[in-house]
């Protein structure tokens, strides 16, 4: 048996960020790294300079906007980029899945939504919908599945500082509680709760207003696992440290480890 630590980091713009995460690699020493909004094309992801520090990779990106990436160094096979349920494209780089060690593992930017009853709020529940089908189209609960990412919903009001302070938007609303449980109705675990079932810890501080000193976050940032892995979760993480310092990212990673 081996202990494999997963994460999850939305870098929020990878060309940023590039000296921030070497260094956070070097030392939180993630086996597989997901990130989300790297904001670049395919033709601009580092692929070298990650494989020179021990790590696979894939990418799926367009440019300026969303962009998600696997870093592997467990072995990396089998990437897909986008759906795989028989549709058509999506219209952003949102989803990429791999098998890493063994583990089928998608990394997921679910779409913000903007405003309650727009139609960005619409798409994002239609996108928590398809990625239920994508599952379902390329997996089954009893096998070892991972799904993490940037999921723009705070799955239960524990999960925010203040409820009463996001009433009427979105990323609390019942709707997007609802398609994030039919997800997870797949057979998927948050597994940073099965470790922490109460503690109101976040991944994500806004920029403005001194709210990461405040303490004024979400935990919007998950790691789900299949029911095959739910009983292998060993310990779990999110790094504070890396919401730190010069030009960090607005999230901080999500670290889990896998008894394997």
């Amino acid at each position: 048996m081996a202990t494999v630590r997963i994460a999850t980091w939305n870098v929020n713009s990878l060309k940023v960020r590039m000296e921030r995460v070497p260094e956070w690699l070097a030392y939180a020493c993630p086996d597989i790294l997901c990130m989300q909004e790297t904001k670049l094309a395919d033709a601009a992801f580092p692929h070298m300079a990650f494989e020179a520090l021990g790590y696979e990779s894939a990418h799926h990106g367009s440019g300026q906007w969303n962009g998600v990436a696997i870093l592997s160094r467990v072995g990396l096979s089998h990437p897909v980029a986008g759906f795989a349920d028989g549709g058509g494209p999506d219209q952003g780089a949102r989803l990429l899945s791999a098998v890493c060690g063994g583990v089928r593992v998608s990394s997921v930017y679910v779409p913000n939504g903007r405003a309650v009853g727009s139609e960005h709020y619409a798409y994002k529940l239609a996108w928590l919908a398809r990625l239920r089908e994508h599952l379902s189209a390329t997996a089954a609960p009893g096998q070892p599945v991972v799904v993490c990412g940037d999921f723009n919903i705070a799955p239960e009001d524990k999960d925010v500082w203040d409820p009463a302070a996001f009433a009427g938007a979105t990323h609390v609303t019942p709707e997007e509680r609802h398609a994030l449980s039919q997800l997870e109705s797949w057979g998927l675990v948050d597994a940073f709760r099965l470790c922490w079932p109460e503690e109101r810890l976040y991944t994500y501080w806004d920029y403005r207003a001194g709210d990461f000193h405040e303490h004024r976050g979400m935990r919007i940032d998950l790691v789900l696992v299949s029911e095959a892995l739910a009983g292998k979760v060993r310990w779990a993480l999110v790094d504070r440290n890396a919401r730190k310092g010069k030009q960090p990212s607005d999230h901080a990673p999500v670290l889990v480890d896998l008894d394997l």
